[in-house]
C-alpha cells in the first residue's frame, strides 16, 4: 500500500470517529459535551490537514509525470552549455533575479535587512517559512477564457430554446428559433502588486528566490482575484459568482444550516443543470465544519461524505465540495453556500501573469523592484445554473 493510500485510509478512520461522537450524542438526545466538542474540532482539523496533504502529493506526482514526459527521448541529446536556452518558468525567474531580463509573462513587500526576520546573506537558511493561505477555487472550477489582449469580449446567452412539435405527413413543419438575451461583456480588470528585494538577497545562492517570488505573487494576486470572482460587485471589479447566482433557498438560523435547507437548495436547480458535468458546492471552511454534522432526519445518513481516494473529492449529496475562503459565514442576509454547474461561471484572463523587474525604481536603496500583474474579469451568463442559500 502506498503512502497516499495510507493517508486516505487514516482520513476515513478519522471521519468514522467523528461520526461516532455525533451518533452517541444524538442517541442520548443531547448536545456534544465540551470535551466532545474539542475532540470533534481536532478530528475535523486532522481531516482537513490530511486532505490538503493528499492533494499536494497528487499534484507533485502529476508534475513529475509531466517533466518525465517532456524530457523523454532527449536523454542522449548533447547540447552546448553556452548556447542552450532553458524556456521554463524557473529559468525566467532566475533570469529576472540576475538581471539578465527585465520582463517575463507566465501563462496559465520590501524585503530588506531592516525588516524583522528579513533574509540577508549571513548563512541564511535556504527555505523561507511562509504563512499558509488558501487562495480559493474560482480559477479551478470556472470556465477560463485566455486571450492575448484585453478588449471587451462578448458572450452570447440563450433565453429560450427551440421547441419541437409533432408533425403529420406532408404537413408544414413549424419554425422555432432560439431567442438570445443581451450579451454578457467581459473586460479586463487589473490586479497587481509590487515587491522589493534586497540585491544582497538575489546574489545569495542559498535562497530559493524562484519559489519565494512565485509564492508571493500567487498569494497576493490569487487571493485578491478569487475574492473578486466570488463576491465582486461588477462595477470596478468582476461580477462575482455569488453576486450573480439566483437565490435558490433560505435558512432561518443565523448560527447553523439545517439539513433540509441544503436539500431544498440542491433541488432548486433545474433538472438539466443538475445533470451537467461540473456541478458542485462552494462554502468556506467554517461552514463546511458545520455541514459535516448534518444528516438526513429519516435515514440518519450524513450529507457529507469524505473522498474514498486521493482522486475523489469530498461530497455533499454526491456532488464535490470546494472550500472557498471568500464565501461569507452563515449570518443574517448573507449568502453562505452556492451549488450548481460551476463551469457556467466564465473567467476572462487577458495576457497571463506578467512579472517585471526594475533596478532603477529604488536604486538609491539597493533594491530590485518586482511588479506582478494580471488582468481578469468574470460573470455568470446563465444565472439559473448556480443557486445560493440566503440567510434570513
Amino acid at each position: 500500500m502506498s503512502y497516499i493510500d495510507n493517508l486516505v485510509e487514516e482520513r476515513q478512520k478519522a471521519w468514522h470517529q467523528a461520526k461516532e461522537l455525533l451518533d452517541v450524542a444524538a442517541a442520548e438526545k443531547r448536545e456534544l459535551t465540551a470535551e466532545e466538542e474539542q475532540s470533534f474540532a481536532r478530528i475535523n482539523t486532522d481531516l482537513d490537514r490530511r486532505g490538503a496533504l493528499i492533494e499536494d502529493i497528487r499534484k507533485s506526482f502529476e508534475r513529475e509525470e509531466q517533466v518525465s514526459e517532456a524530457v523523454r527521448g532527449l536523454e542522449n541529446v548533447v547540447r552546448s552549455s553556452q548556447s542552450a536556452v532553458v524556456n521554463t518558468d524557473e529559468a525566467m525567474l532566475r533570469a529576472l533575479a540576475s538581471g539578465d531580463i527585465r520582463s517575463a509573462v507566465f501563462e496559465h513587500r520590501a524585503v530588506s535587512a531592516a525588516s524583522t526576520g528579513a533574509p540577508v546573506p549571513t548563512s541564511f537558511y535556504n527555505q523561507i517559512i511562509n504563512q499558509a493561505r488558501l487562495v480559493g477555487p474560482m480559477l479551478q472550477t470556472s470556465t477560463v477564457l485566455n486571450t492575448t489582449s484585453g478588449e471587451n469580449l462578448q458572450i452570447p446567452r440563450l433565453s429560450t430554446y427551440s421547441t419541437a412539435t409533432v408533425s403529420t405527413a406532408t404537413a408544414a413543419i413549424a419554425t422555432s428559433d432560439p431567442a438570445f438575451s443581451a450579451f454578457v461583456t467581459l473586460g479586463a480588470f487589473k490586479y497587481s502588486f509590487i515587491t522589493q528585494v534586497a540585491l544582497e538577497l538575489l546574489t545569495d545562492s542559498g535562497v530559493d528566490f524562484s519559489a519565494f517570488i512565485a509564492q508571493e505573487a500567487g498569494n497576493a494576486i490569487g487571493y485578491a482575484v478569487n475574492v473578486a470572482l466570488t463576491t465582486g460587485t461588477g462595477t470596478v471589479q468582476p461580477n462575482g459568482v455569488v453576486t450573480q447566482a439566483t437565490v435558490g433557498g433560505t435558512t432561518a438560523g443565523t448560527a447553523a444550516i439545517a439539513t433540509d435547507d441544503l436539500i431544498s437548495l440542491y433541488y432548486s436547480l433545474d433538472g438539466a443543470a443538475r445533470l451537467l458535468p461540473g456541478v458542485g458546492w462552494q462554502m468556506n471552511g467554517k461552514t463546511i465544519g458545520a455541514v459535516r454534522r448534518l444528516k438526513a432526519s429519516t435515514s440518519g445518513v450524513y450529507l457529507w461524505t469524505p473522498g474514498l481516494s486521493d482522486a475523489s473529492p469530498d461530497t455533499i449529496l454526491g456532488k464535490p465540495v470546494y472550500e472557498n475562503p471568500a464565501m461569507a459565514d452563515v449570518a443574517s442576509t448573507s449568502k453562505s453556500v452556492i451549488v450548481g454547474h460551476l463551469p457556467s461561471y466564465y473567467v476572462r484572463q487577458a495576457g497571463g501573469i506578467q512579472l517585471d523587474r526594475s533596478d532603477d525604481f529604488a536604486f538609491n536603496a539597493g533594491l530590485a523592484t518586482f511588479r506582478a500583474q494580471i488582468r481578469v474579469d468574470g460573470n455568470l451568463p446563465q444565472t439559473g445554473h448556480i443557486k445560493s442559500l440566503l440567510t434570513l
